[in-house]
């Protein structure tokens, strides 16, 4: 079986589940190096005076990396990040932060 063959398989498996519910889960390996990612590109941009939030808010929302100064390698780094890992991270963050979360999850 070739790559093409492959690719057709998934397309024609992924047509069958439409039906179905997706179910997604976020290794922990992944919370990891966005925790570390979002504190070293934190620290980047503090320490060369720029507000981290609003920068951050910049980048996540546009996708425009020159929101991210490169000290440190902090916009290199984020860029190794996706978006939506992002998001949920902060998010899930947040949520802990309010005790918000009831169904006793970590």
């Amino acid at each position: 079986m070739n790559n093409k063959d492959l690719r057709e398989d998934n397309t024609i498996n992924n047509a069958e589940d439409l039906g179905n519910t997706q179910f997604f889960t976020v290794e922990t390996y992944k919370e990891i190096t966005v925790k570390s990612t979002l504190a070293l590109v934190y620290e980047a941009l503090t320490e060369k005076g720029y507000n981290p939030v609003n920068q951050i808010v910049g980048y996540i929302m546009s996708g425009d990396p020159t929101y991210i100064t490169s000290h440190k390698s902090a916009r290199s780094r984020i860029m190794k990040v996706e978006r939506d890992e992002l998001v949920e991270e902060l998010l899930n963050e947040y949520i802990r932060n309010q005790n918000l979360d009831t169904r006793g999850n970590p």
